[in-house]
């Protein structure tokens, strides 16, 4: 693995030191470049080139020698610019990680034991755990339907993307909503470009519905992270997030209703 890493890590570097100047906060580069790129370097051709971007979007810092080159203050992801063509953008908001201080909600675990048994993965695991346990329709305060699950398609000035599962929504006036759901599980992180592609997605599928954006982090394998994003003339933010912690229902207890219940809102 540390062998892929250093290999990963001197292809992307090479790539980016090309087009970078001095001040620059976008950095495009096209998707061809990585197999030029190996050759030049001699490194043998990943025989997954989108591993390569998936592995620094999604799961490794980037080089510190890139990391640098951000203005201060802000961080560079990895952001699709149409079909095989990317761009390092610099952006306040990269990573997107549970918050220490935040308290755990206790909720009675509804998973049937046969789902929990045999979920293959830990992103299909939390998945089922947020649909058995209607997670998002608690955060949200909105009755969900669970719509389509890896929604991949295209968008204009992206190109092809997906997200993990999509929720209409309705609420007691009748409002209609989408939710977009990336869900993340293991060393996976989530990361600012997949909540832009979900915002994308609304805005190019399903433009009439209130589009909110939601993201999933296992935290523990009870413990849940969710986050909701909303965008500002700042660029997007976490609108809320909420920790909830699946647990049997006979470990509800007096104590723990007697403090939902003298919670505010």
């Amino acid at each position: 693995m540390a062998g892929f890493k250093n290999r990963y890590t001197q292809i992307v570097e090479k790539i980016f030191f090309k087009h970078y100047k001095d001040g620059a906060i976008e950095v495009p580069f096209e998707r061809e470049e990585i197999i030029r790129v190996a050759n030049e370097l001699k490194i043998k051709i990943p025989k997954n080139l989108g591993d390569i971007l998936y592995s620094f979007r999604y799961r490794s810092a980037l080089p510190v020698s890139i990391r640098a080159k951000a203005p201060k203050g802000q961080e560079w992801i990895i952001r699709p610019q149409g079909r095989a063509r990317y761009a390092f953008v610099a952006t306040r908001l990269k990573s997107i990680v549970p918050s220490e201080r935040l308290d755990e909600i206790k909720i009675p675990d509804a998973t049937p034991g046969i789902i929990a048994q045999y979920a293959l993965s830990d992103e299909q695991a939390l998945l089922a755990k947020l649909r058995y346990n209607r997670l998002v329709d608690i955060f949200t305060g909105v009755t969900c339907y669970s719509l389509q699950s890896h929604l991949r398609t295209t968008v204009p000035k992206m190109g092809q993307v997906e997200t993990d599962e999509i929720y209409i929504g309705l609420d007691r006036r009748g409002a209609h909503y989408v939710f977009p759901v990336q869900a993340k599980g293991g060393k996976d992180k989530l990361g600012i470009v997949q909540i832009e592609q979900d915002f994308a997605i609304c805005e190019t599928k399903f433009p009439s519905l209130i589009c909110r954006p939601i993201a999933a982090q296992f935290m523990t394998e009870e413990i849940i992270a969710l986050f909701e994003f909303a965008k500002t003339k700042n660029g997007i933010i976490i609108a809320s997030e909420k920790h909830y912690c699946l647990v049997p229902p006979e470990e509800m207890t007096t104590d723990d209703l007697d403090t939902y219940r003298n919670r505010s809102l």
